[in-house]
């Protein structure tokens, strides 16, 4: 399965779009996304992960990896996500301590953690 990306603006914040998988394989097209917003100053992204099936750690790495870049910018990195079996990742690894991990799009937007 391949990776699909789109992004979005919602207010300030830039919404990142995934589906398919996140895996070693397709993960260095997330990193270039994430990547190239950051250099073009979206600092405050929100990556929405509805439509992803699957998630390794190649995949948890970018996501980590794009938490760094703009945290050096002083902003931030939210996920979206309500498939329990990628919330079970992110439990296990605990980075459910940190990443903000909402509902909706919606609900990310409005946070204010």
């Amino acid at each position: 399965m391949d990776l699909s990306l789109s992004t979005r603006s919602v207010g300030d914040r830039t919404v990142v779009e995934v589906g398919g998988e996140i895996d070693v394989y397709t993960a260095p097209k997330l990193r270039e996304q994430l990547v190239e917003l950051v250099n073009e100053g979206h600092y405050h992204l929100i990556v929405d992960m509805e439509g992803v099936d699957f998630l390794d750690s190649t995949g948890l790495g970018v996501l980590v990896g794009g938490l760094k870049r703009v945290r050096a910018h002083e902003g931030s990195l939210r996920l979206v996500c309500n498939q329990e079996r990628i919330l079970k990742i992110f439990r296990i690894t605990g980075l459910t301590k940190v990443f903000p991990i909402h509902g909706s799009v919606d609900e990310a937007v409005n946070a204010t953690d």
